[in-house]
């Protein structure tokens, strides 16, 4: 068994590495996303690069002009571990399966592990099964530098650090929506800060240059086409006076969910939080570790005289996918999953007949749904960071990514 299980294990690290390798371009052309780079040294500013920094109250900047980082290879040796320089400045690769950031689950910034700059989001990771961490697109194109590498006999896209040129990993079209890309990255390339620290990552940014990330430019990808669902046959009907009830939904990353249900008529608040699990570990770093039993999650207090339940559910089953069983897009674990939490018998009822009856139809492409119904066992806030997320930071990698798609569900489904 055990020569097995060895025999199995040097087959997948062959086949990773046959994937990091790989041409993937017909006719043996690599094509350069984003050719005209902006992130390459500008003429006459030999010293000077443009790109975005975390600024020092840990927010994402607009594109700046900030000094490269060119040091010789003692001071690079000084500087990085033996296997970072490796890789970083000799463009090594880590073995696969190995990198200590492949499965790192939390949300935050992967940084250039020479000289800081911030690169990907956890918003853009995904678990690619090729053993090397992944994410189909960057923080901001000026942050990458992408070169045509013809080593090794192959033709490929290299990606680099634009500040220091630190070699990262190769860039591959056969990733997910929206963009269709796969950077494959080295984790001794990168290091990782959490969200909440971001502060720490965070530099002087140049004040005559320096822009708000609430004004960015990015432009999201046309959502796709919406089919709205159909109004819940088994509904409370609306109270005949003003009141306040309470729903529990989780559907992935809770700081879209919430999002979605901020604004609408009826809802009073929406917090973050996570439901059920044990209420010692209720707090966001031991939920990432998807061993805690509760579920990202937002609790809505409405008032039932203006809006129902089943209407609000409805929202909610149409704003994520129901039919991925512990996972949302890019997240992944069963803090993830998706699923409904009731407080009474009434909610319980409408919830399960809704399943049931959009379980009937085609609207999901014929996939099951797999929500769940549960009873709700204990709700715990979030930290202060995690609420209004959206409302507070619109122009977040994560929320870029994700938020354009499910307003126009949103959007769709308030129609009437």
């Amino acid at each position: 068994m055990k020569s097995t299980l060895s025999g199995l294990r040097v087959f997948l690290v062959i086949l990773g590495a046959f994937a990091m390798l790989r041409v993937f371009a017909p006719g043996g052309q690599a094509p350069v996303h984003g050719a005209d780079n902006a992130a390459k040294t500008e003429s006459g500013s030999a010293s000077m690069v443009t790109v975005r920094v975390l600024d020092k109250e840990g927010k994402l900047t607009e594109p700046v002009k900030v000094a490269r980082v060119e040091l010789s290879d003692l001071e690079w040796q000084k500087r990085l571990q033996p296997e970072q320089f490796r890789i970083l400045r000799a463009k090594g690769t880590e073995r696969a399966f190995c990198g200590t950031l492949l499965d790192n689950k939390k949300h935050g910034y992967y940084l250039c592990a020479g000289c800081g700059l911030p690169l990907f989001h956890s918003g853009a990771k995904f678990n690619s099964g090729t053993g090397w961490p992944s994410f189909f697109q960057p923080v901001g194109k000026e942050n990458i530098i992408e070169e045509r590498d013809t080593s090794h006999g192959m033709v490929r896209v290299e990606i680099m650090c634009a500040r220091c040129d630190g070699h990262l990993g190769h860039v591959f079209e056969d990733g997910p929506a929206p963009t269709g890309l796969r950077y494959c990255l080295n984790s001794e390339s990168l290091t990782f800060v959490d969200d909440a620290d971001a502060k720490s990552a965070g530099e002087e940014v140049p004040v005559q240059t320096a822009a708000a990330t609430s004004e960015s430019k990015f432009t999201p990808a046309e959502p796709k086409v919406v089919t709205r669902l159909p109004l819940p046959k088994d509904d409370t009907p609306l109270a005949t006076e003003t009141g306040e009830a309470k729903a529990v939904f989780a559907g992935g990353c809770f700081w879209c969910t919430e999002g979605v249900f901020d604004g609408i008529d009826g809802v009073k608040d929406v917090t973050s939080g996570y439901a059920n699990g044990d209420p010692a570990r209720a707090n966001y770093e031991a939920v990432c570790e998807g061993d805690t039993g509760h579920a990202e999650c937002v609790q809505i207090t409405y008032d039932p005289s203006k809006v129902t339940y089943g209407r609000l559910m409805r929202i909610f089953m149409g704003t994520h996918n129901p039919t991925t069983m512990n996972a949302q897009g890019p997240d992944h674990g069963t803090q993830y999953r998706s699923a409904i939490f009731y407080t009474n018998e009434d909610q319980k009822k409408v919830a399960e007949s809704y399943i049931q009856e959009l379980s009937a139809t085609s609207l999901f492409n014929g996939k099951k749904i797999v929500t769940a119904v549960e009873p709700l066992k204990g709700f715990y806030p979030a930290e202060d960071y995690h609420q209004d997320f959206v409302k507070l930071n619109p122009s977040y990698p994560y929320v870029r990514a994700h938020m354009p798609e499910k307003m126009k569900k949103r959007e769709e489904l308030l129609k009437e």
